[in-house]
């Protein structure tokens, strides 16, 4: 198993103490009344968190990915929301070190580095879902520039986003299809419009929007990389850490509703003794806490298998079903153990049970990431 380095624990320990001490004791208010955590992500920002993936000469503190998945539990841990609001410019900050060219990453990664600008990505549309090949956004050359046309949802921190990683076709005929589809590097503009934002079950104060661009122009340099026909395979590498970290999202807020659990389960009685001495409730918290740890080194697993630099489809697929079934059992079982207080919105625990749905189907459904672990073992005749 990896050991971070000491520089990189002290990344962790900072944020935990971050979200002990300033997150905490706030994101009861800021959820509820659905408040855009403007303070929060200032501090997240001043703390260095937006340029964790950002390498010299661009930024001055990368991680490793164990590391990052740890920032990313820890911030989960005291309101989900805020991982949501880094996780997307993250991945873009990868696909733009991986992918991006010259005068790309030296326009963008410093201002992304220290938060100054946030980006975020744009997949899902309307009736498509997890079937990106599918989609019917497309940008055609006019020009030196693109003209897009077409539609995006649930695209996180669009609103507040100054640059978007947009997939699209840039060759409708192309075959197979995928060989057809660009990232564009996209601002906000004319001809781009965030229609509404969308209501959530949980997921609150950081926004969730619709995009609609109809007529909108880039100019021809804005293709990640250079070259148009690639942005398929630059998106699917970009989300084994998408996937990565909603999975360590998963982790963060299961560990949330574990510690609530665990700590109510000692200081409420019934019958004459603490309740976590009931059978029934000591069981509940025994599978928590052993589905949580084995959930963390699923995500530990992918994240060092990330890191070698090896495809880890496969292991980011596990990490992410098995960490996402594993907040919302955990987050339900947290409620069990409250009992009825844990149906109020006066404890903690009933936000856990709306956020943690959102990994299910956030990054890929579950559903999708089965096809993909399937796809894998036997691309590569098994688990060896």
């Amino acid at each position: 198993m990896t050991v971070l380095s000491t520089e990189e624990q002290a990344v962790v320990d900072t944020v935990r103490t971050f979200v002990d001490r300033e997150v905490r004791p706030v994101v009861r208010e800021l959820e509820h009344s659905d408040t855009y955590p403007e303070a929060l992500v200032q501090r997240m920002k001043e703390l260095g968190v937006f340029g964790l993936a950002v390498p010299e000469p661009w930024g001055e503190a990368p991680v490793s990915m164990p590391c990052y998945a740890e920032v990313t539990a820890e911030l989960a841990r005291g309101w989900m929301s805020l991982a949501g609001a880094m996780g997307g410019h993250t991945v873009v900050a990868k696909l733009l070190v991986a992918f991006g060219t010259r005068e790309q990453q030296d326009r963008w990664l410093p201002a992304m580095a220290t938060g100054a600008v946030r980006a975020t990505m744009a997949l899902t549309e309307p009736g498509g879902g997890s079937d990106l090949q599918a989609m019917r956004t497309v940008a055609r050359r006019d020009g030196g520039e693109w003209v897009v046309d077409g539609a995006k949802t649930w695209i996180t921190n669009s609103r507040r986003s100054q640059l978007i990683a947009l997939l699209c076709k840039t060759d409708p005929d192309a075959q197979p299809r995928h060989r057809g589809v660009s990232v564009l590097l996209v601002e906000h503009g004319p001809g781009l419009t965030v229609s509404k934002d969308l209501p959530k079950l949980g997921y609150k104060g950081v926004e969730s929007c619709e995009l609609v661009f109809d007529g909108y122009r880039a100019p021809a340099d804005a293709v990640l990389g250079g070259e148009e026909g690639r942005g398929f395979a630059q998106m699917m590498t970009g989300l084994e850490t998408g996937r990565i970290q909603v999975a360590a999202r998963a982790v963060g807020v299961a560990q949330a509703a574990f510690d609530d659990a665990l700590r109510y389960a000692q200081e409420r009685e019934s019958f004459g003794r603490p309740i976590w001495q009931h059978q029934s409730v000591g069981n509940l918290l025994a599978d928590m806490a052993t589905s949580l740890t084995a959930a963390r080194q699923l995500v530990r697993h992918a994240a060092e298998r990330y890191e070698t630099g090896r495809r880890c489809d496969l292991e980011a697929g596990m990490a992410k079903l098995f960490a996402s079934e594993t907040a919302v059992k955990v987050a339900l079982d947290a409620i069990r153990v409250h009992g009825g207080h844990g149906y109020s919105t006066e404890f903690d625990v009933e936000r856990y049970f709306r956020d943690a749905p959102l990994m299910i189907v956030g990054e890929g459904t579950n559903e999708i990431q089965r096809d993909v672990i399937a796809r894998q073992l036997v691309a590569r005749g098994g688990l060896g």
